[in-house]
């Protein structure tokens, strides 16, 4: 089992030629493991995994892994669009370190990726992979809804230890959980709902705002973990518009440009993605003024 808690899902830094920058991924992480976080993912969605290579991806594990504290867990993101390719990575990131390897259901083939080809997918990914394996539900981006009956089949298997679901649907957060023992672990992956997820059962979060926010997101975990719930409902209530601009108004290149503002520097976006325009720099600024008290 993963420890339960708040992960940050760290951005891939690049430079002005668009390479991936080592020397501002060390400074990220340095300034995250002077925070409450509890664990990274690195290749995730917030990471541009599916905008760097194979080559690049191995570089940012390796870097993470130096970089890391002991005992706080590197979950490596290692989805691809075949099966395949997915064990490939995983093996990869295994063998650079990670503790864990976090697996996006595939999405070009949307229409054909039915629970048994899912079940299939992670089933024999999990049996290769030599770490075990988070399932990954993100279906904005992929288009695939990875089905609770998947889920219930997939909890049973002893290399997957648990699912992140982004999409902030709290009923599905409820059914993930209900799917498995309690062993098996659902973590949230949005901020807007980081709370009433937590209140139906998810064992942490993966959470962008956790990179802008890491005191305020362990302190509304900690306050529902204690029972201070109307404490973690005052924090969550204060975070959602930080939470709405960092998720599916700016995602990416928001969660960049909200770092830069705090004075992290992790780059710009690789394109096709862009950097936030001027109206949603200013947006990002007054959020995280608002937000100050909360930064400490």
């Amino acid at each position: 089992m993963l420890p339960a808690g708040v992960y940050a899902p760290i951005p891939t830094p690049f430079d002005r030629n668009g390479d991936v920058d080592e020397g501002r991924l060390r400074a990220a992480l340095a300034r995250w493991a002077r925070t409450p976080i509890i664990g990274y993912v690195v290749l995730g969605s917030n990471g541009e995994a599916p905008l760097v290579t194979d080559e690049e991806s191995d570089t940012v594990v390796a870097r993470a892994r130096e970089c890391v504290p002991t005992g706080r867990p590197l979950i490596v993101g290692t989805g691809r669009e075949s099966t395949r390719a997915t064990i490939a990575s995983s093996r990869r990131a295994a063998e650079l370190g990670a503790d864990a390897v976090i697996v996006r259901t595939p999405g070009f083939f949307k229409t054909q990726m039915t629970t048994d080809v899912l079940v299939a997918h992670y089933t024999a990914v999990a049996e290769a992979s030599p770490v075990p394996v988070l399932l990954y539900n993100f279906t904005a981006v992929t288009g695939v809804n990875l089905p609770a009956a998947a889920v219930a089949t997939l909890a049973l298997h002893p290399n997957i230890l648990g699912v992140k679901e982004s999409g902030g649907d709290v009923a599905q957060i409820a059914e993930f959980v209900a799917c498995g023992e309690s062993t098996f672990q659902v973590f949230a992956g949005s901020g807007v709902s980081f709370y009433p997820s937590l209140c139906v059962g998810a064992c942490g979060g993966i959470l962008a705002l956790a990179c802008v926010m890491p005191h305020a997101c362990a302190q509304l975990f900690e306050a529902v973990q204690a029972g201070r719930y109307e404490a973690a409902r005052a924090t969550q209530r204060r975070l959602v518009p930080l939470a709405r601009l960092l998720g599916g108004r700016y995602g990416v290149a928001g969660l960049k440009a909200a770092l830069q503002l705090q004075g992290c520097d992790v780059g710009v976006p690789r394109p096709p993605l862009a950097p936030v325009d001027p109206a949603g720099i200013e947006a990002l600024g007054a959020a995280l003024t608002a937000l100050e008290d909360l930064s400490l």
